[in-house]
């Protein structure tokens, strides 16, 4: 049995599944406080918003995938110095709450991330949408799943062959439409997006613009239910890692834009370049 085989083996089984669970206590741990006013908001040294909501979904991913003896870098984690994580051949990119502001604004439109990453490239994610109960899960080579009515538990414990038995592959023959549709960010738009979109409009009238918050976007697109996403402000590897992988394992693609270049990761600088993201049946 080759080593690639075994490792495949040891994601499907093992790997997967605790990161499943772990996204699913998380989104538990935001889904309490969400329900209260109180969101103890504080500044980070970016002067994005972080709440108590992110350093216990922080912590409680911590909690859970600590035995998998796997190094975490996450976004509400200590600032982990280049040196220390540069020859690191297995970690995981977490973003514990992704999209603080639409949390803080009360849309439901946030996310938890977790990407297991092997030599700076993503081989396995879960990317969890609480207030929805629905869950995203991909491995390398082994396609995207949904698996809908994954309520917020404090105690999952699900195992491969009951995550298995859930499994419903991306993209979905239900989302499929005709017109073009484009996500933006709901919090997140600069000229040059809107340029962008003029740019898209002169071949496509009929688009539909979608404003939608947190990496949940990635989701539908590798859904099928959106199919152009632009992003032309700073995001940061958590952010993206996760989702697109899943996107990917559906079938559609993520660049930099506009020079086309693969996203990297574990890079000295955590920030992204600018990207655009499509689905498998993006029409241009």
């Amino acid at each position: 049995m080759s080593e690639q085989t075994i490792l495949d083996r040891q994601i499907r089984e093992y790997l997967l599944p605790q990161c499943f669970n772990a996204a699913v206590k998380a989104g538990a741990a935001i889904m309490k406080i969400y329900k209260h006013d109180d969101y103890h908001i504080d500044l980070k040294s970016d002067h994005t918003p972080i709440t108590i909501a992110d350093k216990m979904a922080h912590n409680t991913i911590k909690e859970c995938l600590g035995p998998t003896r796997i190094p975490v870098l996450s976004e509400e984690g200590r600032e982990m110095l280049y040196d220390e994580r540069r020859n690191w051949e297995m970690f995981l990119l977490v973003d514990p709450l992704d999209g603080t502001k639409e949390f803080i604004k009360g849309n439901n439109e946030f996310t938890v991330n977790i990407a297991l990453m092997m030599n700076n490239e993503c081989i396995a994610s879960a990317l969890y949408v609480p207030y929805h109960c629905k869950m995203y899960v991909a491995a390398r080579g082994l396609g995207a799943y949904l698996i809908r009515n994954i309520k917020p538990q404090d105690d999952s414990s699900l195992n491969q062959k009951q995550i298995e038995q859930m499994l419903e592959r991306l993209p979905l023959k239900s989302a499929e439409h005709d017109e073009l549709r484009i996500a933006v960010s709901r919090s997140h738009q600069t000229p040059e997006t809107h340029e962008r979109i003029e740019q898209i409009r002169k071949s496509h009238p009929d688009l539909k613009l979608i404003e939608q918050g947190s990496s949940y976007k990635f989701c539908l697109l590798a859904e099928g239910s959106i199919d152009y996403y632009i992003r032309t402000t700073n995001t940061y590897e958590w952010d993206t890692a996760a989702g697109e992988l899943i996107l990917a394992e559906s079938g559609g693609k993520t660049h930099s834009y506009p020079d086309g270049k693969l996203l990297g990761y574990n890079k000295e600088d955590l920030r992204n370049p600018w990207f655009e993201a499509k689905s498998a049946t993006c029409k241009f």
